[in-house]
């Protein structure tokens, strides 16, 4: 989700689902100013939905930002003929672990 998509989605007041495990976080006095000011700004969203968007938003950077690493097995061919090569940097192991943990916290 982008920080855009955040803004609209606060001003909308859309609700995503949420998992039943909590977190707790403690921010700088900057960032959790930072926080109250955006559950002000935007009526209706508190601020443990700011934090857990803004969480989801710096996740969904991060994962894109992982470098891909060329392995040496050809998994497809792009739209010009030319091989594309598994990845064997950290993305998948990323994934693999990030839906592991997602099926677990869905059964509980």
């Amino acid at each position: 989700m982008t920080f855009k998509a955040l803004l609209d989605a606060w001003a909308a007041q859309e609700n995503p689902a949420l998992t039943s495990e909590t977190y707790a976080v403690r921010m700088t006095t900057a960032d959790a100013a930072r926080v109250h000011a955006l559950a002000e700004l935007f009526e209706g969203v508190d601020e443990e939905r700011i934090i857990t968007d803004l969480l989801r938003a710096a996740l969904d950077e991060l994962q894109a930002a992982i470098p891909y690493q060329a392995g040496s097995k050809v998994i497809r061919e792009d739209e010009f003929g030319d091989p594309v090569y598994e990845d064997r940097g950290l993305t998948p192991r990323f994934l693999e672990l990030a839906r592991g943990y997602k099926e677990s916290l869905e059964k509980s």
